[in-house]
């Protein structure tokens, strides 16, 4: 009696053609696939139409052993959200301007054989991801995933305010000209928020940001406690008072989270410091904010349009990871 022919492993490829050295990539994917023992692998490109969560669901009825996406931020929270619950690992392959989940997990960001490798052969670990359901001012209310921080307010309007054309040539760096932008006319507007089953409280804020993982471009580290295995949410309202308000803010996110954490001598200053107003923490399973008047809403820095209420929840462990063998668990 003959055997049954033994089924190849296959890996899928989620890919942003204007991102990426398509033919490059294509091919050192299609050749270490074959060097581990793999079958062909399957590619799909997003699309003007598709920024990754179609292309994904058809590479999962292919029932792949992992999907790699390669892209910018966008297109790994795409990819994220059609990905979540499934159990099949995600390899990431850093491709755009921030690469803001791959510098949380602390990936290798220049080689991208390694994370090829990693997909094929490399461990496997789940982390959080976060979902917020965006309700517009006609009562329309549509859910989203993301996987490094959903924000409204001021963060997002510096989003809308950043030009495509900088941000291609100069990185990450063109949101400062965003923010320049956005400064002078910043308001401060009224929400109303509820933490898990908290009581509800009443403010006034430039921002709010719900941080799945807390750290930003150039090392900024916007929330230092946030986790993105911790199975909660860390919130970070921004409520600067007074002409010099935006400084308070600053050096609290810049130079007390980002520098003095680091070192101890600096981590004693800040417990004889006190508490600064300008940015408070919070942290729960799941947070509700409503506006009075729309505002504008970001997920991991692409613009969703404006909304008078998000509801921001985690699921923990929704998202399968594929990592290098050696890569330290205790950096995600």
């Amino acid at each position: 009696m003959s055997k049954s022919p033994t089924r190849h492993r296959q890996a899928a490829l989620v890919y942003n053609p204007l991102k990426v050295d398509e033919k490059r990539l294509r091919g050192a994917v299609r050749t270490l696939s074959k060097e581990a023992g793999w079958a062909s692998p399957a590619f799909y490109p997003t699309t003007v139409t598709d920024a990754g969560q179609q292309a994904t669901r058809k590479a999962l009825e292919r029932s792949v052993e992992v999907v790699l996406v390669a892209g910018g931020d966008g297109t790994v929270r795409a990819v994220a959200e059609a990905m979540a619950g499934t159990g099949v690992p995600l390899a990431i392959i850093p491709s755009g301007t921030g690469n803001l989940l791959a510098r949380n997990l602390a990936l290798p960001l220049v080689d991208p054989n390694i994370m090829i490798r990693a997909a094929l052969e490399g461990q496997r670990h789940p982390i959080d991801i976060g979902w917020a359901a965006l309700t517009r001012a006609d009562g329309e209310t549509a859910e989203h995933a993301f996987v490094v921080l959903a924000g409204m307010g001021l963060d997002a309007d510096m989003i809308a305010n950043t030009r495509p054309d900088l941000k291609k040539s100069v990185g990450w760096v063109a949101y400062v000209d965003g923010a320049a932008r956005s400064l002078p006319n910043a308001k401060p507007f009224r929400v109303v928020y509820q933490l898990d089953e908290s009581r509800l409280h009443s403010t006034k804020v430039h921002s709010v940001l719900f941080a799945n993982c807390g750290t930003l471009p150039a090392g900024i580290s916007l929330i230092p406690s946030a986790s993105i295995a911790d199975g909660e949410l860390d919130v970070a309202i921004i409520q600067p008072s007074g002409p010099l308000g935006w400084l308070g803010v600053w050096r609290k996110i810049w130079w007390d989270n980002s520098v003095l954490r680091r070192f101890r001598a600096g981590r004693l200053v800040l417990q004889r410091r006190g508490k600064d107003a300008s940015v408070r923490y919070l942290r729960g399973k799941a947070i509700e904010t409503a506006a009075v008047t729309p505002v504008p809403i970001e997920l991991d820095g692409d613009e969703f349009g404006q909304a008078v209420r998000i509801r921001c929840r985690v699921d923990a462990g929704a998202l399968l990871l594929a990592l290098p063998e050696s890569h330290p668990i205790d950096a995600i």
